[in-house]
């Protein structure tokens, strides 16, 4: 039992973040404007999200000045039920608030570093340093292609590949 478990730990935590990120970040973000809604429209996938349909991330601020996450999606089609996992995240100091620990089972946090960002916050790419997993998401549950040409582009320049991007069917 005490190897599984230590076997458990050490496959954590490679989510975990070991110090500053190697992807780049923007300068700031302004939390307050950055909560809401955000439809995920591409994504380099997690396991748990690689047949996702209608995904949508949403942030909420909390009072200890985290930030309550929930991502919803069905697995696997339109007409099956919603999932949802909530991850609580935590802004990284000293980062412009572009950087956050994000906490699905303690006490591992997985590094999320807000890659690019559009002024007026209806974009956004998601990153990691490892360049394992990507999400491209926006405030629309569709962009115009030429937008998402522009992000497959910028996840390139980022040292990703694209190739294991996929589009995430959104029927709204």
């Amino acid at each position: 039992m005490r190897r599984l478990i230590a076997a458990a730990l050490v496959v954590l935590a490679g989510c975990a973040s070991a110090g500053a990120p190697t992807v780049p970040h923007v300068a700031q973000v302004d939390l307050p404007r950055f909560m809401g809604d955000w439809y995920v429209i591409a994504a380099i996938p997690s396991f748990a999200e690689r047949d996702a349909f209608d995904a949508v991330e949403s942030y909420a601020p909390l009072p200890d000045g985290r930030i309550q996450t929930t991502f919803r999606y069905r697995k696997g089609g339109f007409d099956v039920p919603i999932k949802t996992m909530r991850p609580v995240g935590s802004v990284v100091p000293g980062t412009g608030n572009a950087v956050w620990g994000m906490q699905f089972i303690w006490p591992i946090k997985a590094e999320y570093v807000i890659g690019w960002l559009a002024p007026d916050y209806s974009q956004v790419l998601v990153v990691r340093s490892k360049r394992d997993y990507a999400w491209v998401m926006a405030r629309t549950p569709r962009i115009p292609e030429a937008d998402y040409l522009g992000h497959v582009e910028r996840l390139r320049a980022m040292g990703y590949d694209v190739s294991k991007l996929r589009r995430v069917p959104q029927r709204r």
